[in-house]
């Protein structure tokens, strides 16, 4: 393999199974056969120092979408191109699968990376007036109820401007790079990733002339919780949750970092959506 000499130091974040810890083991000697130095993360505190994410090429995840998600909302900050190796099922965000990734990574870093910039949200949890959270999610924001609870209501804002309420299990805040995820389940249309642009889509709406809606970055989108008695949840990329409380304010807008995701050099978007969708 003909590696350009600029990629010395190459990292890997592995899921915590004995499958993913093995395949990073193997692709780290692998890396180390080329005088890349590598080493495997299980715990991105120990990876995230900020002087090593300096002299970092990339990094390697090795899992699936979820792993990759967490991974690159932690390097984010970093401009740290991320490459997925997917163990998983569907996979829309991991790059390749496990049986292809040495050759795959051949082709990678025999030239420049090729390198797709995806938006990122920054959402705020208000309670009484005061912020007590923060994060950037490169998928989606969510508010919905509880398995028991029979609707919730949510108002909607863009800015100062009231949009509606939307009565039912929830509403969903996406990136274009979301719109593969949840949003696409309930109903939202998929955007090409590398647009700028907020995704609101309703899930399971109680009036079904609520429709997804599709709008510009920017001015920040308020949800608002406005319902008592009403049990809901706010949900960061389908990993972090926080209970919400009537009164409760989730702010969501452009977060200021993007995501870097390697990609496959010859290979579209449009490749993606046809193998994973089965398209013809």
């Amino acid at each position: 393999m003909n590696v350009l000499p600029f990629y010395k130091k190459i990292n890997i974040f592995t899921k915590a199974s004995d499958e993913a810890r093995e395949f990073s083991r193997r692709l780290k000697n692998w890396l180390n056969s080329y005088a890349i130095e590598s080493e495997v993360f299980e715990n991105l505190a120990e990876l995230e120092h900020e002087q090593d994410m300096k002299n970092t090429d990339m990094l390697i995840v090795v899992g699936g979408d979820g792993s990759l998600l967490i991974a690159t909302r932690r390097v984010a900050k970093y401009q740290l191109p991320v490459l997925g190796i997917n163990l998983g099922r569907l996979g829309f965000l991991t790059e390749i699968n496990a049986d292809e990734a040495f050759e795959k990574l051949e082709d990678i870093l025999s030239k420049p990376l090729c390198i797709s910039r995806r938006m990122m949200l920054r959402a705020s949890l208000i309670r009484d007036g005061k912020k007590i959270l923060e994060a950037d999610v490169l998928n989606d924001v969510v508010v919905n109820k509880a398995i028991l609870a029979r609707i919730v209501d949510v108002a909607v804002y863009q800015g100062d401007t009231y949009i509606t309420t939307y009565n039912g299990d929830g509403i969903i805040i996406a990136t274009p790079n979301g719109s593969t995820a949840y949003a696409l389940s309930a109903g939202g249309p998929i955007v090409y990733p590398m647009m700028e642009i907020f995704l609101v889509v309703p899930i399971c709406p109680h009036t079904l002339t609520d429709r997804p809606l599709i709008l510009p970055p920017f001015e920040p989108i308020t949800i608002e919780l406005v319902a008592e008695e009403k049990d809901a949840w706010l949900t960061l990329d389908g990993q972090e949750g926080t209970q919400l409380k009537y009164g409760d304010k989730i702010i969501v807008k452009q977060s200021p970092h993007y995501a870097y995701l390697v990609r496959t050099p010859n290979k579209n978007y449009f490749d993606i959506l046809r193998e994973k969708l089965d398209w013809k």
